[in-house]
């Protein structure tokens, strides 16, 4: 099987439906970064010990940033999306669950901790650029609303999941030092 395909040579690349775009176009970054994402999920996975579910969960995310891509790469009406509403529902379920675990806290944290849960703030950050560009894109094309919905919550799947590595291997978050409370109740209990 080649790889290579040429296409990119003279600075374009093809997006499904047969289109062709600039290689720094926002579709493409869009993407891209998300493609990105993957990579450190999957070099997380690698680096997290004793976190057999929680690596599974990763790997299944992994999967949905594929669908979310490729929605990104995919035109309006070219062909039906991947990404449903159920992906967000479900990262939220797994937010609630993890943010259990851990000690409440009302202040910024600094990122960082064990090598776990310092890979997983990276990916929060990462995310969080994607969530940027996705929004960038929207300036432009309609889009599959759910990707967006779906790369704000996991964002915030990192976080916690960042939060229960280091409680898991006994690491304190350390305080952001000149942070006021930042972090409210909801009624039923939970961060936001």
């Amino acid at each position: 099987m080649r790889i290579y395909t040429r296409t990119g040579d003279g600075g374009n690349t093809r997006i499904i439906g047969g289109g062709k775009v600039r290689k720094d176009d926002v579709r493409v970054a869009a993407y891209g970064t998300l493609d990105e994402l993957n990579a450190l999920i999957g070099f997380t996975i690698a680096m997290l010990e004793n976190e057999e579910a929680m690596n599974e969960e990763l790997e299944h995310i992994q999967q949905t940033l594929f669908d979310c891509g490729s929605d990104l790469a995919t035109p309006d009406g070219v062909r039906p999306y991947k990404t449903k509403k159920e992906h967000a529902k479900w990262l939220e379920e797994k937010i609630d669950y993890y943010s259990e675990i851990p000690p409440e806290i009302e202040e910024f944290i600094l990122p960082g901790g064990s090598k776990g849960a310092a890979l997983l703030h990276m990916a929060r950050t990462v995310t969080r650029r994607a969530e940027r560009e996705i929004v960038a894109l929207m300036t432009t094309e309609t889009i599959n609303q759910e990707v967006l919905r779906y790369v704000n919550r996991l964002s915030d799947y990192f976080f916690a999941v960042a939060r229960v590595v280091n409680f898991h291997a006994g690491k304190d978050d350390i305080f952001y030092e000149n942070s006021a409370p930042v972090f409210r109740k909801d009624p039923k209990n939970n961060n936001i």
